[in-house]
Formats: structure tokens, sequence, C-alpha cells
């Protein structure tokens, strides 16, 4: 069996207040976006993980497609020995969801293929063993997400009429740090609200609460905003705690758009 884990981006990121758990309460806008990462699963007589595509960093028993399996073989003990390939398209370290995606979509793969006969509410929950923002790639559609990002309300974002740059420069942003420089507070009006306005009107009111810091660490990245603002955006942003930035551009426009050979430059409509 074979899937195609897409990636998300962040519609405004804010970081509500520190939790007595020492994790953050957060409110985001998830986006799926059609980039896509591919994982297929073969019944094997050992369990098995291998990678093609961009580098895939840590060892096998860390990646989140093994611990989905893992996480699975707990509870339903017959789970067979599988052979694990992923080939990587999605960077890592980025911003785009691209490992919790894979966790994600593993769960998913592994109860089809083994008919576990699991409810969308229990893979969320298994999902969520995996990491904070795996639950929203069970649903996979445009989410308000509350709490560490598990608490997931679908909205109606249709984007499909746009076209997309996503623009990576190849800077891993440590997610620790970023949180460190981080003043948590409650937005004064929900994303909930702001993104039912035009999306001419979110430059300035859509945040994302991790830009001021990773922009004073590395002004290359804001440097990529402003490009895409000045190339005719619409709306631009970091996603997540970066270092992916993205515009979204009317279709009419006529992008002319240059960057550095080491930046990963994507084009989607």
């Amino acid at each position: 069996m074979i899937s195609f884990p897409n990636c998300k981006i962040n519609i405004g990121l804010n970081i509500v207040r520190k939790r007595d758990d020492g994790y953050h309460d957060l409110e985001t806008i998830f986006y799926p976006v059609d980039l896509k990462d591919a994982v297929e699963v073969i019944r094997s007589e050992e369990i098995s993980f291998h990678t093609t595509g961009l580098a895939v960093s840590g060892s096998a028993e860390d990646n989140l497609c093994v611990k989905a399996y893992s996480i699975l073989k707990k509870d339903f003990p017959g789970l067979p020995p599988v052979s694990i390939h992923l080939h990587k398209a999605i960077a890592m370290g980025a911003g785009l969801g691209g490992g919790s995606a894979d966790g994600a979509f593993m769960l998913s793969m592994l109860d089809k293929k083994f008919q576990l006969d699991l409810a969308e509410e229990q893979l969320i929950k298994y999902a969520l063993q995996l990491g904070s923002d795996c639950p929203f790639f069970i649903i996979n559609k445009p989410s308000f997400a509350t709490g560490r990002g598990e608490k997931l309300t679908p909205v109606q974002l249709d984007l499909s009429t746009y076209t997309m740059v996503l623009v990576n420069p190849g800077i891993h942003v440590s997610t620790k740090e970023a949180f460190a420089k981080l003043k948590p507070s409650t937005p004064a009006i929900s994303l909930q609200q702001l993104i039912e306005q035009p999306l001419n009107n979110w430059k300035g009111k859509v945040i994302n609460d991790f830009e001021e810091p990773v922009f004073k660490l590395y002004p290359a990245i804001e440097k990529i905003k402003n490009d895409l603002y000045a190339a005719g955006a619409v709306f631009a942003s970091m996603t997540g705690t970066g270092s992916t930035v993205f515009g979204i551009f009317d279709s009419a426009v006529e992008l002319n758009l240059t960057f550095p050979d080491n930046y990963t430059y994507i084009l989607l409509r």
C-alpha cells in the first residue's frame, strides 16, 4: 500500500499561554498544501525502514513512520511486521509538518491495510502521541487549531484559485530557541474571525508570533517575506517556527522571483 502525505502551512500562529505541563496553548489555521512525500508499506518478515529523496535525519527508531507502527503494535500485538519505504520531498524542520504528515498517514495506512477499524477519533488520539500537529493530518482539511494544536475545528477556507509560492532558505530554526524568545499573549481578535475577512485584508492582521524573534536571528528569512510582497503577494508569512515562507498571489500575477541557488523554491498553482 502506498500513500502520499501532503504538507501544511500555518496561516497565522498565536502562542496564547504556557501550560503547567510545559507545552504551550496556541491558535492557528492549518491549511493543507499539495506538496507531498510518498510512503509505501509492505508486509514483511521483519520491521524495516528505508528512505530515498531528501536526506532524513535521525535514527530509524526515531522516525515518525516507525513510531506510528510501534504505537499501534502495543495495542494490536497481532500487527505483522512491515517494510516501510519513505521517499522524502518535503523539507524537514521547515515549518511544513512533513514528518508529522508521514506519521499520521502511516497510522491511517496501517488501519486500512490490516483492517483495524479505528474511528477517526481513535486515530487522532494515536496521532497526538506522535506530535502536536499530527492530528491535523488525520482530518487533513482547513482547520482552526487550539490547545497544543490537537483541538481542531473545520473552517471554510479555499485558496485553490490562487497561486502559492513556498520558499525555504535551508536555515534550521531551533524551535526551543524560538519559543524561548516569545512572550505568550491572547490576540485581540481570534484567527478564526480574521480569516473570514477577504484575503487582501490579512496583511498586518494575520500574524505568526514567531516571525519577530526568528527574523531578528535570521534576517534572510524576513527578506524572503519582503521579496514576496514586493513581487505582488496578496499575503505572505512564515509558516510554523520557520524557516519556510509562503506567498499567496492572484493567479493573474506574472511572477518574476529570483532566489539564491541554495534556496528551495516551489510554485503551486
